[in-house]
């Protein structure tokens, strides 16, 4: 066997994993039965770089790419292509998709390599495909609205100025607010969403990783109520909302979380 920092070695230990001598579990897993485990090693990887924390990316990114060589290996064994194929691809995408590094046209900067990125993409679209197409509709929601946004917006269908949007998100506001049925009300309590994130993209912020971090922000907060309470020897669910939201605020200065 290879060295352990070896791709090939990782390629080596799948294929014997997946060899009729090799572990019972792994043989018997198709593209499909593992699925949710390249979702979940996506979100995992995701996790690490919201915290910071390069010793668990590291470990995260290694489990990714194992998803990877599994995939390929499935794949080969169905005689449909190979990890070489999967990285042959990629490497000639690179290098088509980047002409200003090693081809013959000029990109200042990174709006004109976008630019050039769109059209490229459109001339390696089948024809009649739409720009949108390409977009991954298992996308979380909120990643693929800011996915689908951006992508016209290279074409120049965007508002002229952010005050734009706020308008428009004031006018969905008030649809909102005027929606008689729960239908009419889902409908424009997404367009809200949809308009939000639009203007989370003028403004270089991710979305998904927004609400991600709002989300974690509010669990830690709430763990520390709960850790408080415990301590204290009272019941969370007997305090009232006011004492509920007193505690809040004080673990919110306290802790600065």
């Amino acid at each position: 066997m290879n060295q352990a920092g070896d791709f090939q070695t990782l390629v080596d230990i799948i294929d014997r994993l997946r060899s009729p001598e090799g572990c019972p579990w792994d043989r018997e897993q198709t593209h499909l039965s593992i699925r949710d485990s390249l979702l979940e090693e996506c979100y995992e990887v995701l996790e690490a770089l919201d915290a910071g924390d390069t010793t668990e990316l590291k470990t995260e990114l290694g489990d990714l790419l194992m998803q990877v060589v599994f995939h390929a290996r499935i794949a080969a064994e169905a005689g449909t292509f190979t990890i070489n194929d999967v990285i042959a691809g990629i490497t000639a995408k690179l290098i088509r998709r980047h002409p200003h590094i090693f081809g013959d046209r000029n990109a200042t900067d990174s709006s004109e390599v976008l630019r050039h990125w769109e059209d490229i993409k459109k001339a390696e679209r089948p024809q009649g495909a739409s720009m949108l197409d390409g977009a991954p509709k298992a996308m979380p929601a909120l990643a693929y609205s800011q996915e689908i946004q951006g992508r016209v917006a290279r074409v120049g269908f965007d508002w002229a100025t952010d005050d734009g949007v706020l308008d428009k998100l004031n006018e969905e506001v008030a649809e909102l607010k005027q929606a008689a049925t729960a239908a009419e009300k889902e409908e424009e309590f997404g367009d809200i969403l949809f308009t939000m994130v639009n203007y989370a993209r003028r403004q270089g912020i991710d979305a998904e990783s927004a609400l991600r971090g709002a989300s974690r922000k509010f669990y830690q907060r709430f763990r520390a109520m709960e850790n408080y309470c415990c301590e204290q020897g009272l019941a969370f669910k007997e305090l009232t909302f006011e004492q509920q939201n007193e505690l809040w605020e004080r673990i919110k200065t306290e802790n600065s979380l």
